[in-house]
């Protein structure tokens, strides 16, 4: 797979996703679901059923789409009852499902909405794991120096997906909403994420794709003594990422959510979340979740201390979870969400920069949407989310 490929399911039969096709949706049980997921190149955490036993407010539910007796594709389901509707549910697939999107997509999307409304969704939300444009670090720098150049999509010479565009457009055709604002971030899982590809290349070809600020800072942390180590100190992780908080005001999760997350993932694989402590002279500087499925790894989380800042835990975190994906054979290192601003005095801009200093490329992926099943329930959710300030 070329790294610039989007994965695609590749669990299918000849002539799944063809004109006149009609696969059959149903459920499919947890091992049925995982042993799909396992036969696949790369699969989103998000769309594996341990994923569900995360997220303890939804009710979860594996379907899976047969062509015949074959199964060849599948979804975690997330369903979720809202305030006042208690009869119906909001279906949520995120980072999913799991299909051939290369196919005719109503043919997979079809079968799902009938499905879902005789289960009592009033809409349907999912996010198609298929990218749309891609821009390389050097052209993040090139845009944020250019005045003119106040967002990514403004930026001339990306690389398109064609594929991306056919899903977006059959979406919209088929009456799907589009749910992802304008900066990349809402209520779902960003649109605009940052990733490193790994496919065919050395720790050297990593380094040299960084930046001299990113280099300069691993080297530091390596001559301070940083020590990585991946551990289980769930508790001291959580104390450093309530102070990470404070500090960048942002909302902590509880601990029991990261309990939680990790009794969930671990048993379903051994290998799929580890836990990566960074300490300078005993003391913990940073620390880091990445979590792998397949050939894809993710930085899901990260805390680090106020106190220290100038031995560069962070860099030595992520160049240790970067060299263990790598060893590993995974094809990209995923450091989620970004927003698309280049705006140099929009305090978001901040947060690109820092991820493009690790060369890569910013990805745009066709977003979340929503079909609603029900309208005028829909229409009411709707109201409701907007004055909650969604």
């Amino acid at each position: 797979m070329s790294y610039r490929e989007p994965a695609r399911a590749a669990h299918h039969h000849r002539g799944a996703g063809a004109p006149g096709w009609s696969p059959t949706v149903g459920p499919i049980s947890a091992a049925e679901h995982l042993a799909f997921v396992r036969a696949q190149r790369s699969v989103s955490f998000l769309q594996t059923p341990a994923w569900g036993s995360v997220k303890t407010q939804w009710r979860s539910e594996s379907l899976g789409w047969f062509d015949g007796r074959r199964l060849v594709g599948a979804g975690l389901v997330l369903h979720r009852p809202v305030p006042r509707f208690d009869r119906f549910t909001l279906a949520y697939l995120p980072e999913g499902p799991v299909i051939d999107w290369t196919g005719e997509i109503g043919a997979w999307l079809d079968p799902l909405a009938a499905h879902l409304k005789a289960q009592g969704a009033f809409a349907i939300r999912l996010g198609p794991p298929v990218r749309t444009d891609t821009w390389s670090a050097a052209q993040v720098k090139e845009g944020i120096a250019h005045l003119g150049v106040r967002r990514l999509t403004e930026m001339s010479g990306r690389w398109a997906d064609p594929v991306g565009a056919r899903v977006t457009g059959g979406l919209r055709d088929a009456g799907w909403l589009p749910q992802s604002p304008e900066d990349g971030f809402g209520v779902g899982h960003p649109q605009f994420k940052y990733e490193i590809p790994l496919a065919g290349r050395t720790e050297d070809d990593l380094l040299g794709d960084m930046n001299q600020l990113w280099r300069r800072n691993i080297k530091k942390a390596a001559k301070e003594g940083v020590e990585v180590t991946v551990g289980e100190d769930l508790k001291a992780f959580h104390e450093l990422y309530v102070h990470t908080a404070e500090r960048d005001r942002f909302t902590p999760r509880p601990l029991r959510y990261f309990e939680t997350m990790f009794a969930a993932l671990t048993a379903e694989d051994p290998e799929r979340i580890r836990l990566y402590l960074a300490r300078h002279r005993g003391g913990l500087v940073a620390a880091a979740i990445m979590i792998r499925v397949g050939a894809h790894t993710w930085y899901a989380y990260g805390a680090s201390s106020t106190e220290k800042r100038e031995v560069r835990g962070s860099n030595a975190c992520q160049w240790a979870m970067i060299r263990d994906s790598l060893a590993a054979g995974c094809d990209v290192y995923d450091l989620r969400g970004i927003t698309p601003t280049l705006d140099a005095d929009d305090p978001h801009v901040g947060l690109i920069q820092f991820k493009a200093g690790t060369g890569g490329q910013a990805v745009r992926y066709v977003g979340e949407w929503d079909l609603p099943l029900r309208p005028m329930v829909y229409r009411a959710f709707d109201h409701y989310m907007k004055r909650r300030g969604r």
